[in-house]
């Protein structure tokens, strides 16, 4: 019994340490935030400012235009969130409970487009983009973000669970099949829904590549471009540019923290099905 309870506090001990390992970095932007220039690159290191300039997370947005690429970031990664709630929630809730010739091979085919890095069909796309006239406009932002491969995956194998009796009683009740799906099915859905939540909006939140591409105006530009463009050739004030990583991180941490129930039995539940 001493020997298993030592080995417990041991664990916790060599976990707690790796915690603390992986936190670090992030202490240390953090604190840095708060330091001027040239205190960040001082020698000796010192973790806490000798001063506490709370003005540099004010300047950014002040003087520039962050609370613009802020906002750009938090509608697109809103928009595309809640469509591939919904998108993908339909497409897999037909893969699932539907039988139709060619069913498997369609699964198959959109799983197959998981394994293409995004390089792959980066050009096609945005060729299909500016075929369409949406360059440097929030569509080309958003609109080819609102279906996942991933997301349908994840729906799918959440829905082949679901008891396809009480879809038969709805239907024999006359419910139609949009009704069944968002009254009787999706209510279901919670935990899912919450994983998929986080995924989509975390991957758009950070998005950098396909923004770099579709996007060249400054009122269009979402954060990470505009974190990337605060770097300058000659000079670059860290100590505001920690101060805005701060800021771009608190959205990720707060859709973490509201949907985390979901997130691990979403995850434990959808991997688990067949």
């Amino acid at each position: 019994m001493k020997g298993r309870l030592s080995l417990n506090i041991i664990r916790q001990i060599v976990l707690f340490g790796f915690t603390l390992l992986m936190f670090l970095p992030f202490l240390w932007i953090f604190l840095s935030s708060f330091k001027t220039n040239i205190e960040i690159f001082q020698i000796p290191f010192k973790w806490l400012p000798s001063t506490w300039h709370f003005e540099n997370y004010l300047v950014p947005f002040q003087d520039n235009s962050f609370a613009l690429f802020f906002f750009n970031s938090l509608g697109v990664a809103i928009v595309v969130t809640l469509c591939n709630l919904l998108f993908d929630s339909l497409v897999g809730y037909a893969l699932a409970l539907f039988k139709f010739p060619g069913r498997t091979i369609l699964f198959f085919f959109i799983l197959g487009t998981m394994m293409l890095p995004v390089q792959v069909i980066i050009v096609p796309l945005f060729l299909t983009v500016k075929s369409f006239g949406w360059l440097n406009s929030y569509l080309a932002l958003t609109v080819p973000g609102f279906m996942s491969a991933f997301g349908v995956f994840l729906m799918r194998q959440w829905f082949l669970s679901f008891p396809k009796e009480l879809i038969d009683a709805a239907r024999i009740d006359g419910a139609g099949e949009l009704k069944i799906f968002f009254k009787i099915v999706l209510p279901t859905a919670g935990p899912a829904l919450g994983a998929l939540a986080i995924f989509t909006f975390m991957a758009n939140w950070d998005s950098f590549l396909w923004p770099l591409v579709v996007v060249n105006k400054e009122q269009f530009m979402t954060l990470p471009l505009g974190i990337s463009a605060f770097v300058g050739q000659y000079q670059t004030a860290y100590n505001q540019l920690m101060a805005v990583s701060i800021v771009g991180m608190l959205p990720i941490l707060i859709v973490f923290l509201l949907f985390q129930k979901q997130f691990v039995q979403g995850i434990a539940s959808t991997g688990t099905k067949g």
